[in-house]
């Protein structure tokens, strides 16, 4: 037997009779060759369970195999960058409302010595696009088009997005990144309660679509809690990208068979629009509040903007002396957001493609002119002749990390709605986006249901669409403090707008901060909209004396979280209780 074989063999069979620390010493004493210490072990608490406390680092998403994933990454020694490029492709395949290689999103990113960046790999328009793009053959404005037909996807661009972050900002092997992916699609993995329930809920719209009911069931019947699911047109797609980079998406096979279902649905994407795309790195926006620094997302994002906005003009008040939940601090946090809403509409869009007047919008003195505009005793009206909102999907997902030297990265990325268009492409395993759709309807179509007809965020070639998305970075005192984000469609903005308050303004611990129920005010429709736990009568009438009109929902966003501990520098990772399937993963 050769001698090194040998040894190996033996040292295997060692390892598995000694315990971990009493080998070290045995080896140590020089009984066989050194071997490194056991790595620590990945832990993770699911959303329902509270908050995680990790000494190292921390990841916190949408899906407890996918925040395992980034926490095996940062244990590995992959930095937050590397941890959130495997986290996304991992969602891709255990969260596939949101997670995605066929949509796109934002990211970013602190190092660990304070600079911040934002990575852009929003979808564009493909070169076919244009203004008067979702009108019907008789020129009248069509939804299905708009959102629900291959003309409605954009070109995707989450791959060449994590693909840039990983070629600036990452240290590990990108086939390392993406592997986990690979297994767990090639492999499967057993199907959690809420993918359960919401591959249920999607099927029937899924019927138009042969090849999404062979990837998303079981011969048409929906899988369920505890089942395997595998997916291998996934994993191959997925085998591309690990092997390729972007090439093994924006070309080659992926390419042709993406193109191919645009031919068959008459869609708008061609092999140069793949080719062409390109995600881009920019300044992201930047504010304070209370003693927080605020990073956040740029146009085409309206995310850092508008917060940023609505962070100066709440900082004029005591909203503590008013306290947590009463009438009056939901009457300013309305009103902000009213105002907020209507400059996003008039003003926001793709800065590539039109003057977005960033600085004054964030300015602190914008925000003394406009909270003239507040009246402490009385709503404002929002009105149909000023501008108006078309409506934004809600399913998106968000994740957060933080490494072991402090760097943070904060991810929000979608396909618009749940499962996108619903369209898989045949032979690649994955769905197309429906973001086209995040574009205004056409020029000068306004209605009372709440479509916009303004001139910035219109369909034009390679013009990204408008998004909410607002993953955000807080330091406090110059040193990493939060790393938040939620996904929420229209309810984005100030989902994440209530925590940062939370933690500003009232001084609450992360759990307490991600946990408080929220409001949404979106300026049309002209209606403050509460989680039902705010639900109660003496509440409802003290806002409806101030004029606002009342309703209720569900749970608003669910923001999965990070956060560091000043006092001793512990990561502590918060999944919002709101999401079902979520947890928190670290060591």
């Amino acid at each position: 037997m050769n001698s090194a074989h040998g040894k190996s063999a033996g040292l295997s069979r060692l390892r598995a009779l000694v315990p971990a620390a009493l080998l070290a010493l045995v080896l140590a004493a020089g009984c066989a060759e050194p071997v490194p210490a056991p790595l620590p072990q990945v832990q993770a608490v699911h959303a329902s369970e509270g908050a995680l406390h990790a000494p190292h680092a921390v990841v916190s998403s949408a899906n407890e195999i996918s925040s395992r994933v980034g926490a095996e990454v940062l244990r590995d020694g992959g930095n937050a960058v590397d941890a959130a490029i495997a986290v996304g492709f991992a969602l891709a395949v255990t969260h596939p409302a949101a997670g995605n290689i066929g949509g796109g999103g934002f990211m970013i990113i602190r190092t660990p010595d304070g600079e911040s960046t934002a990575m852009d790999f929003r979808e564009k328009a493909p070169l076919a696009a244009h203004p008067e793009m979702f009108l019907d053959e008789e020129g009248e404005y069509s939804a299905d088009i708009r959102h629900r037909s291959h003309v409605s996807v954009g070109v995707p661009g989450t791959v060449a997005g994590f693909e840039l972050a990983h070629e600036r900002y990452g240290t590990g092997d990108w086939a390392r990144l993406v592997e986990p992916a690979v297994e767990l699609a090639r492999d499967g993995f057993p199907v959690m309660p809420g993918l359960a329930r919401s591959l249920a809920g999607v099927l029937s719209s899924m019927e138009p679509y042969p090849a999404s009911i062979d990837a998303f069931s079981k011969d048409g019947e929906p899988y369920e809690e505890g089942d395997v699911w595998v997916q291998p047109d996934l994993a191959a797609s997925l085998e591309r990208i690990r092997d390729q980079g972007r090439d093994g998406f924006y070309q080659g096979e992926t390419a042709r068979l993406l193109v191919d279902e645009m031919e068959r649905g008459d869609g708008l994407i061609t092999l140069e629009d793949l080719e062409r795309y390109e995600a881009v790195e920019r300044e992201p926006i930047q504010g304070t509040f209370r003693g927080l620094e605020v990073v956040s997302m740029p146009p085409p994002s309206s995310g850092g903007t508008a917060l940023v906005q609505m962070l100066n003009i709440l900082e004029g008040y005591d909203l503590a002396g008013m306290g947590h939940g009463s009438a009056a601090h939901l009457h300013h946090l309305a009103e902000a957001m009213r105002i907020a809403y209507r400059d996003r509409a008039t003003h926001l869009a793709d800065s590539d493609f039109w003057d977005v007047p960033v600085e004054r919008l964030t300015s602190k003195e914008y925000a003394e002119e406009l909270r003239a505009e507040i009246d402490p005793e009385a709503a404002g009206v929002s009105s149909v002749d000023d501008v108006e909102v078309t409506a934004e999907a809600e399913q998106t997902t968000h994740y957060s990390v933080i490494d072991a030297d402090g760097m943070a990265v904060s991810v929000t990325y979608t396909l618009e709605q749940s499962y996108g268009s619903r369209i898989t492409v045949p032979g690649g395993g994955f769905l197309l986006n429906n973001e086209m759709g995040d574009f205004n309807a056409r020029l000068g179509l306004t209605t009372e249901g709440g479509l916009i007809g303004t001139e910035p965020n219109l369909a034009r070639p390679e013009q990204r669409m408008l998004s909410s998305m607002t993953p955000t970075i807080v330091a406090r005192d110059g040193e990493l403090f939060a790393v938040v984000g939620t996904p929420g469609g229209r309810t984005i903005i100030n989902t994440v707008l209530q925590v940062v308050v939370n933690l500003g303004a009232f001084d609450m611990d992360p759990e307490a901060a991600v946990a408080a129920p929220r409001i949404h005010h979106q300026w049309l429709p002209d209606r403050i909209s509460l989680e039902r736990a705010l639900e109660g009568e003496a509440l409802v009438t003290a806002l409806e004396a101030l004029g606002h009109e009342v309703t209720f929902r569900g749970g608003q966003g669910t923001v999965h979280s990070a956060f560091i501990d000043a006092s001793n520098g512990e990561r502590i990772g918060v999944a919002d209780p709101r999401g079902s399937d979520a947890a928190a993963a670290g060591y």
